[in-house]
């Protein structure tokens, strides 16, 4: 079950997956719980806390994760004879270690550095500026039939229509 869950996630913070999808144990009904299952069942975001986790010293994650794990209702609790805090300990070992600056929770879940995000905007700028200028080109366009030609219209002179004269006889 947990390599069919791996293989499915499109790296969203491939970096955490090893921590992610290791299992705390098993539950009452015999189901393998992973510490994603785990938060997902805490109502917690697995990747953010994750990066929390990461950022934390080793002791402070460890008492952090210690008290998520013994927070676990009982039918999902894992049934081990190891306590919260040995379980914990062992995962925490898992995590990457990085400085605060390398880790962000939507980064590590997007895959997205500094460079990717400028990117992503000045692609999205240039998009923008093309349909605003498409849409002022199109709204001052108008019809060839709609234009009135007066190139060719005398300024100041009035112009009689010429009548042909009938046969007149005198």
């Amino acid at each position: 079950m947990t390599e069919m869950t791996r293989a499915s996630s499109i790296s969203l913070g491939s970096e955490f997956d090893d921590f992610l999808f290791a299992p705390i144990g098993e539950d009452r009904n015999g189901i393998l719980v992973s510490v994603l299952s785990a938060l997902a069942r805490l109502d917690v975001d697995p990747w953010q806390e994750a990066t929390k986790l990461a950022r934390l010293p080793s002791a402070a994650a460890t008492e952090r994760l210690t008290s998520l794990i013994a927070a676990l209702p009982e039918p999902d609790a894992p049934s081990a004879q190891r306590d919260p805090r040995t379980i914990a300990v062992r995962l925490i070992a898992l995590l990457p270690r990085k400085s605060n600056a390398n880790i962000s929770p939507y980064g590590a879940l997007f895959g997205a550095g500094a460079a990717d995000s400028w990117r992503i905007i000045i692609i999205y700028v240039t998009v923008v500026a093309f349909v605003l200028g498409g849409q002022f080109v199109i709204a001052n366009r108008q019809q060839p039939s709609a234009r009135i030609d007066t190139s060719h219209a005398p300024a100041s002179r009035t112009v009689s229509p010429q009548v042909p004269l009938a046969n007149f006889d005198p």
